[in-house]
């Protein structure tokens, strides 16, 4: 074979990393260089001159230097241009330069530069499990016990997002034990954080408390960065939510959102892993949904007005619009909502856990107060009345009566509902109950006595 043929065998990633090598020598390590890759007029010429950068063999602290901040501006390039092999095979080419520096640069170049830059392009969710697998490996064979452990936590949370859940938590249940006997308060909090919201996703809420409860117990003892304990409020404010505690769930979310909107307005954060501004969006977005499951949807105008203008979108357009439905108990104005904001709505899997039991409770409320004049009443009529459809009315007329929110029964041959009256309680048999239950009390004490003087 060829050279030319076997060149083309080659991925794509690693063909430009050779042509680079092969096509010219490499250059200084000096900010000469780094000024000469900034001011390149195509991001193609300025990732040359940072690849022929790294390949210069210069070892003094100078130049380490230089080649740390040229790795950084690389990575970020290869993300701008979506190149997510080029950054895979960096890791594997950068593994001589990680022996001359210190560990901690190393898991920073690893973590903040390579998997971070990664994770900005879209669509690389496989990749990114796959990449840190990797990493996974050559650390234990390096004996790097801390990147180990952060990239094993990343590894978790990816793992999560794809659903694979039994295999994030074995990992985790591992990684727990190996932190704590570290003492790590750092990363035991960002740990215990991302168990509670992986018992959460697979609904066992008494281990995402528990597990909530020990993230804080760590974030106490130690300085927490205010988009981590945004983090914590937010988790907490949602199992609070989920026990339909949403007083105290509205205020958890509030929290939260004044942690990550003073992040987004400060020019000079660059720590949050995710944008600032999505996060206090879906706050805000968790805050206003707590009022509509309280019946106080005529606030969410204002809470926008005074909170999410610079917010404003589909997120809290929806919201907007699940209140105005509440507010008219309109469940025709509901369902238009949940159809023109399907993703904002039916996607997230918060708001549609609530809104489903939102739009129940609606639903009763309005078919209670329609059959309410009536004694015998076609469903047609109340489908047409409720503008719903019938087949649907039907279905849950029949709940409610097997629920015994009201007493009745469906004809269906005929195709009404016909309604009982309420059967009124005769209060004769529990006050002769009571009236039995104390005489029996009375005798007992009567005996006691008689006992003790018989004694």
């Amino acid at each position: 074979m060829s050279p030319a043929s076997g060149f083309d065998t080659l991925g794509d990633g690693l063909k430009n990393l050779l042509a680079v090598i092969m096509s010219s020598s490499h250059i200084p390590a000096t900010t000469d260089s780094l000024a000469q890759a900034s001011e390149a007029n195509t991001p193609s010429e300025a990732i040359s001159i940072l690849y022929r950068m790294l390949e210069n063999p210069s070892s003094s602290s100078e130049a380490l230097r230089i080649k740390e901040q040229a790795i950084f501006n690389l990575c970020d390039l290869l993300s701008r241009e979506n190149r997510a092999e080029d950054l895979k095979n960096l890791l594997i080419q950068l593994r001589p330069f990680f022996s001359l520096i210190p560990k901690a640069k190393t898991a920073k170049i690893v973590n903040k530069g390579i998997i971070d830059a990664v994770a900005k392009i879209p669509g690389t969710s496989d990749l990114r499990i796959t990449l840190c697998k990797e990493i996974v490996q050559w650390t234990h064979s390096e004996k790097r016990t801390f990147l180990r452990q952060k990239i094993e936590a990343k590894l978790a949370a990816l793992l999560m997002e794809n659903k694979e859940y039994s295999e994030a938590l074995t990992l985790l249940s591992g990684l727990i034990k190996e932190v704590r006997r570290l003492d790590d308060k750092l990363l035991l909090m960002e740990i215990d954080l991302l168990e509670s919201k992986l018992h959460f996703s697979l609904r066992n809420l008494p281990k995402a408390k528990a597990a909530l409860t020990a993230a804080r117990t760590a974030a106490n003892a130690i300085y927490v960065h205010p988009d981590q304990q945004g983090e914590i409020d937010l988790q907490s404010g949602i199992l609070h939510a989920e026990e339909k505690d949403y007083k105290t769930a509205y205020s958890y979310f509030y929290e939260a959102f004044e942690a990550f909107n003073a992040l987004a307005r400060d020019p000079k954060n660059t720590s949050s892993k995710k944008d600032p501004n999505a996060k206090a969006k879906y706050s805000l977005k968790y805050m206003l949904l707590c009022k509509i499951m309280v019946s106080q949807a005529d606030d969410v105008a204002g809470i926008i007005s005074s909170r999410g203008l610079e917010y404003l979108g589909p997120e809290l357009d929806a919201m907007k619009a699940v209140a105005d439905a509440h507010s008219k108990r309109s469940l025709k104005l509901f369902e238009i909502a949940l159809r023109n904001f399907k993703a904002q709505l039916d996607e997230d899997p918060i708001v549609h856990r609530h809104l489903s039991s939102l739009y129940d409770t609606l639903m009763e409320q309005n078919l209670c107060r329609l059959i309410k004049p009536f004694s015998r009443v076609e469903i047609a009529n109340i489908a047409k009345l409720i503008e719903l459809p019938a087949d649907h009315v039907e279905k849950k007329l029949s709940q409610m009566i097997l629920d015994k929110k009201f007493a009745g029964t469906l004809d269906q041959g005929a195709g009404c509902l016909v309604i009982f009256e309420d059967p009124k309680q005769d209060e004769i048999y529990p006050a002769t109950l009571e009236t039995i239950s104390n005489m029996g009390k009375v005798v007992d004490s009567l005996f006691t006595r008689s006992s003790k003087i018989m004694a």
